[in-house]
């Protein structure tokens, strides 16, 4: 455990290449930018990491943009940013409503969803809505981009497939067909972690999302072929309760995660009939 008089550097790039140079020459460092989590655990003492890269100064990062038909949002995006961009309220409004209530104003004046991915709690509340939409995540390194699928970044509980000389630089959002929805259940509307949150797009191949009821955010495609296959909600929630891994924890119990699945899929398909 550190204590209060262990070095800590910080290095402070002009530019993403600057950056992304660093991470390949001069690793292994910590990015950071929001810091909302990060700075958490380093006042707890349970951050092993000494070297960070502060990634807050870089400003291309922070774009949002039409590319042709892809929404484009960069990975220093705030939360406060995403409810503001009239291209977000336009192309995806559930990432509006998930981004209203992470943390209070603070928390999304600095948070972003780069740091959200990457932190990869599966109570994220931005995570279930990329989960739906297909996202693509834009990893760079001072070499080469690549374009990895959202639905296979994870690797496990807060894991996934970013190497170390990469960083997260841009979330695409593929144009979405359909009636959005999200709800986050938690001991309060914000300012609380999630004890289920899902994301939910109604069209003719349903997407359901779902975070806080398995070790990483959860896809529930037996329950979307449910629904596509028109065998009804009770099929679609008995196959969901087949698909969700929710455990005990000091926030709730796995039975009342299980059941406020259930309820939540058969709220979003009421929700957004006709």
């Amino acid at each position: 455990m550190k204590s209060a008089v262990t070095p800590l550097l910080l290095r402070r790039p002009r530019s993403v290449r600057e950056a992304l140079v660093i991470l390949r020459d001069d690793g292994p460092v910590v990015p950071l930018a929001g810091a909302t989590d990060l700075y958490v655990s380093l006042n707890f003492g349970t951050l092993a990491a000494t070297r960070f890269l502060d990634l807050w100064p870089l400003e291309p990062l922070r774009r949002i943009e039409m590319r042709g038909d892809v929404l484009w949002l960069g990975a220093l995006a705030t939360y406060t940013t995403l409810t503001r961009s009239r291209l977000v309220n336009q192309r995806l409004p559930m990432l509006v409503d998930a981004a209203r209530q992470v943390g209070g104003v603070q928390i999304q004046n600095r948070g972003t969803i780069g740091g959200n991915i990457a932190n990869g709690s599966p109570a994220g509340d931005t995570l279930p809505v990329f989960a739906a939409v297909d996202a693509v995540i834009v990893a760079r390194s001072a070499g080469a981009e690549r374009r990895i699928p959202f639905s296979e970044f994870y690797t496990g509980y807060r894991t996934n497939v970013l190497r170390a000389d990469e960083l997260i630089v841009a979330v695409e959002i593929p144009a979405v067909p359909g009636h959005q929805w999200f709800r986050k259940v938690g001991t309060r509307a914000a300012q609380a972690i999630s004890k289920v949150v899902m994301a939910g797009v109604r069209s003719d191949a349903p997407r359901i999302a779902l975070g806080s009821v398995a070790p990483v955010v959860l896809r529930a495609r037996q329950a979307e072929r449910a629904l596509a296959a028109a065998q009804g909600i009770d099929a679609a929630v008995a196959a969901l309760a087949a698909e969700i891994t929710p455990i005990d924890d000091i926030r709730s119990t796995a039975e009342y995660r299980r059941t406020v699945a259930q309820n939540l899929v058969r709220q979003f398909w009421a929700a957004t009939a006709g």
